[in-house]
């Protein structure tokens, strides 16, 4: 054998090595990631590999079967490269015609070594099939590089359409033996760099992912709980090649859509592409994120190369669904980081739905509760009216009667008379404080500021404590029921001065400032006890506490309950002033 078919051999059997050697790589990341583009491009390799291992066969035995399958192997290496660039790129699924281009290599090389006597037609048709096949290959990664401005796409694109270039110097150089054993030695350096640019693709899409996937989660944690749904519809249409996003929800038979941005926001259960449907109802029940290839939606609108759904398995929680022109930055990552994103996103949007029912329950409740303590108050002052004008109407007449009675009936029986008009004096007293209780008259007659007064100013007198008043220039209150509602505040709070603080001094003060009425009620008792909560907690002993709150609140005020300094409690209370005072 000469010298240079040694040499020839050795080149091609390290070729052979190095290219097995990657489609094991190749293969290692598809049983890792379960990708199919890698299996794709592991196939492709393999087949790379058996192709040199038939061209060693042929130059050792001369057997021209193992040149005809090193030619159709070659063949099937170069379709295996484009179509592994279509499924990375596009999640395109195998169409009928692909049969064809297989067909070609298997039918041609046997035309080509068995029937042709004539070298360059054999030769040329077979290197321009490979070098076309190759190109289109470098195409695709060119423009999936234009798409999301990919560096590593852009380097295995530069390294297949040089290696297309490289396939047409075969009938001219290297069939001829001028390339030996160069030719080898290049072949093997395309196929080290276009490994080394798979793996940096690989990389950069997996830190695409993990960043995308780690800002998403915390957005999730960030998110208002309200804003939940936008933030996870907003994030996906940042990321390179995405034009939409949607929340899905399975319901029975058929999907509700909660949301949709981008190409998604006019879908509807009918318009959803059938695969997407199935996508969703497949995340739904089995809990695995799926990445789904091309899809046209049944709306007429451009259709889409890759759709992700990502979603938790609890029943009836949504499902997020991705669609781009590209299957990154999602197809690199293993199905267990998606399905922990997916698990996350569902727990983050059944959060939200609970936590809506729960704030429209509670939203419910305080209107029940305002609606509870106006209904009160008008109970209130119903009794108070009648008591007023009805009840002490009755007992003035009474006295009247036993007044004139008194005058006509005999000496002796003149002292029980008195003691009847003392006790009618006394029921007409009991009945005009029932009804300043009811509804304090002097607040209708004289305004807010002599009303607080003298609610301070009788507090002081039944209670023995000192008591300090102090009323700034104040504007009105917004309504009536706000000045009742400042009213009864201070009306609490004193009370639960005189019954809980074993306080000396009580200071109220009253101001305007910024639209606002500011009532603060400070003493110097012993405040609450060490370690337990302010008082608006809802405890037992502190529901008149609760109870000034929710009037409050239900007229757009609010209530703090603090430490004084240096000892006792200080109550602020704010209720909204008059328009024109704003």
């Amino acid at each position: 054998m000469q010298v240079y078919t040694i040499t020839e051999l050795g080149a091609a059997l390290l070729q052979a090595v190095v290219t097995a050697g990657l489609a094991l790589v190749c293969f290692y990341l598809h049983r890792r990631h379960r990708k199919d583009h890698f299996v794709w491009w592991a196939r492709a390799l393999g087949a790379y590999a058996l192709g040199m291992v038939g061209i060693v066969s042929f130059l050792s035995t001369g057997t021209w079967a193992f040149l005809y399958a090193h030619q159709v192997l070659i063949g099937w290496t170069a379709l295996g490269f484009l179509y592994a660039a279509l499924v990375f790129s596009r999640q395109i699924r195998w169409r009928p015609w692909f049969w064809g281009l297989a067909a070609f290599p298997v039918v041609w090389s046997f035309v080509a070594i068995f029937v042709l006597d004539d070298f360059g037609l054999a030769a040329g048709a077979a290197v321009v099939f490979l070098a076309i096949t190759t190109f289109w290959a470098g195409v695709v990664f060119w423009r999936y590089r234009r798409r999301t401005g990919s560096p590593a796409a852009g380097v295995l694109a530069v390294v297949l359409t040089l290696w297309a270039a490289h396939h047409l110097d075969y009938p001219i150089l290297r069939a001829r033996g001028a390339w030996n054993p160069w030719g080898y030695y290049l072949d093997t350096l395309f196929v080290l760099a276009m490994g080394a640019a798979v793996l940096l693709l690989v990389v950069e899409e997996l830190r695409e992912g993990l960043v995308t996937l780690t800002a998403l989660s915390g957005d999730l944690r960030r998110a208002e709980r309200m804003d939940v749904r936008d933030t996870l519809l907003a994030r996906p249409l940042g990321l390179r090649g995405v034009r939409g996003a949607a929340l899905v929800v399975p319901a029975g038979d058929g999907i509700r859509i909660v949301r949709g941005v981008g190409a998604c926001a006019t879908w509807t259960p009918e318009s959803m592409p059938a695969r997407v449907r199935d996508l969703v109802a497949d995340v739904a029940a089995s809990g695995k994120t799926r990445l789904e290839g091309e899809s046209r939606p049944a709306d007429g609108t451009p259709p889409f190369t890759a759709a992700l759904a990502l979603g938790g398995r609890a029943a009836g929680t949504p499902v997020l669904v991705i669609v781009g022109d590209i299957a990154a930055p999602f197809s690199a990552l293993d199905d267990s980081i998606l399905s922990a994103v997916g698990a996350q996103i569902g727990s983050a949007l059944e959060h939200a739905e609970l936590t809506g029912a729960l704030e429209q329950r509670t939203g419910d409740l305080e209107r029940l509760s305002v609606r509870m303590i106006s209904q009160h108050e008008e109970q209130r002052r119903r009794l108070g009216r009648e008591l007023h004008d009805e009840t002490a109407q009755v007992f003035s007449a009474l006295k009247l009667q036993l007044g004139s009675l008194r005058e006509t009936a005999p000496v002796e029986l003149r002292p029980r008379f008195d003691r009847l008009v003392e006790l009618v004096d006394v029921g007409t007293r009991s009945i005009r404080s029932v009804t300043e209780d009811l509804r304090p008259a002097v607040l209708d007659d004289l305004g807010l500021v002599p009303a607080l007064r003298a609610l301070v100013g009788d507090f002081r007198e039944w209670s023995g404590l000192g008591v300090d008043f102090e009323a700034g220039p104040v504007g009105r209150v917004r309504s009536p029921a706000a000045e009742l509602a400042l009213f009864r505040a201070l009306q609490e709070a004193l009370s639960n001065v005189a019954r809980h603080a074993h306080a000396n001094r009580v200071s109220v003060a009253l101001s305007s400032a910024a639209g606002r009425i500011r009532l603060v009620v400070r003493d110097d008792g012993i405040g609450f006890p060490a370690g337990q909560p302010h008082g608006l907690d809802g405890r037992p002993g502190r529901s008149g506490l609760v109870g000034m709150r929710e009037r409050i609140v239900a007229e757009g005020g609010l209530v703090e309950v603090k430490p004084g300094a240096p000892s006792g409690i200080e109550i602020v209370v704010e209720v909204p002033a008059a328009l024109e005072e704003r």
